[in-house]
């Protein structure tokens, strides 16, 4: 398995690169909310991904690039589960600063993340993004998720 530790001068990162089959992320994937099917191989969509685990594999991160319907021209975060010690902003800081190291400029509108409120628990859906510098920018046609988007 090719696995990459990224390094900033400034930080350390908790994040390490894995493929799309990595077990653990598989494992976290299947106890997040969106999960489709628990237990798959494949927990990430057809098209680019960029996934992120941390080193103990309890937190992940998928970054995925592909064919739109919805009209955006963005990247979007698929899956972020935290199980972690560690803050889930500083994580998700991270993991969008190594998206743009590895896939480059950001696309026009950014890298946008869809929250179910009525699948978590918090009365602040999407609260960790927002601490991470994520806005609001409104709603989806079916299901009503909450749209967070990162435009710097």
């Amino acid at each position: 398995m090719n696995q990459q530790m990224m390094n900033f001068a400034e930080e350390k990162t908790y994040w390490i690169r894995v493929n799309k089959g990595d077990s653990s992320c598989r494992a976290l994937a299947d106890r997040h909310y969106s999960r489709q099917n628990p237990g798959s191989v494949n927990f990430c969509r057809p098209g680019r991904n960029l996934v992120l685990r941390t080193a103990a594999g309890d937190a992940v991160w998928v970054t995925w690039q592909g064919i739109r319907d919805d009209g955006f021209n963005a990247w979007e975060c698929t899956i972020f589960r935290n199980e972690s010690r560690h803050l889930s902003s500083e994580l998700i800081k991270q993991a969008v600063e190594i998206t743009r190291q590895y896939w480059g400029q950001l696309p026009p509108d950014g890298i946008i993340t869809m929250v179910a409120p009525d699948k978590i628990k918090s009365k602040n859906p999407g609260y960790c993004f927002k601490k991470a510098g994520r806005k609001y920018i409104g709603r989806t046609k079916v299901n009503k998720l909450i749209i967070l988007q990162c435009k710097d």
